[in-house]
């Protein structure tokens, strides 16, 4: 396998870079094909609910699809829990992180206070604060991040509901996940690329 020679990044060569980003290319192509994997884990997650962590992304996002929401909702539905596995203490924090290039600005805040918003249907059996949501009542997206979880994540542990399966939602992560937004200044800031 091919590699670089460099042992400290400052003495790489403009070549040698333009093989690194060529690779990381290739690499960054194959996202949505890491993400469907990474959902299949959840299958097989800690959960004492009657349906896997699965199934309860997959019905969310059916649902959603179903309703006739965007494809950009759809798959932040899908991938609203896809950090439960490596990150228990702030899932909502790293799902979001995976959508910001490639959804809104509003579904981006929406999936990164989903687990806040959410406590509110069960924080006060539990000792917790069932109104920590409304630290954001002033926020333009307070309205839309209930609406997401009323709606696409409360709901959506039923055993019964039809869903449909990951495969059917592989294009569509696939057309959400081929190109970043081209208005994600952060990106163009990082990277140097407009």
């Amino acid at each position: 396998m091919k590699t670089v020679n460099f042992t400290r990044m400052e003495d790489g060569t403009q070549g040698e870079y333009e093989f690194l980003d060529a690779l990381e290319d290739q690499f960054k192509e194959q996202l949505p094909e890491r993400l469907i994997e990474t959902l299949a884990r959840l299958e097989n997650s800690i959960s004492g609910y009657r349906i896997s962590r699965l199934e309860h992304s997959l019905q969310g996002a059916t649902r959603a699809q179903r309703a006739g929401e965007s494809e950009q909702y759809v798959a932040a539905i899908l991938l609203h829990d896809i950090g439960d596995e490596l990150a228990p203490y702030s899932h909502s924090e790293m799902a979001a992180a995976i959508l910001r290039p490639f959804v809104s600005d509003e579904l981006y805040w929406i999936v990164k206070h989903h687990g806040v918003f959410q406590m509110y249907y069960y924080a006060h059996h539990s000792g917790g604060d069932r109104h920590a949501r409304d630290q954001f009542k002033d926020h333009p997206h307070y309205a839309a991040a209930v609406r997401f979880c009323h709606n696409y994540d409360q709901n959506c542990f039923d055993p019964d509901y039809s869903s449909e399966s990951l495969e059917f939602f592989r294009p569509l992560l696939h057309r959400v996940f081929s190109q970043p937004r081209s208005d994600d200044q952060e990106q163009q800031a990082r990277y140097g690329k407009k």
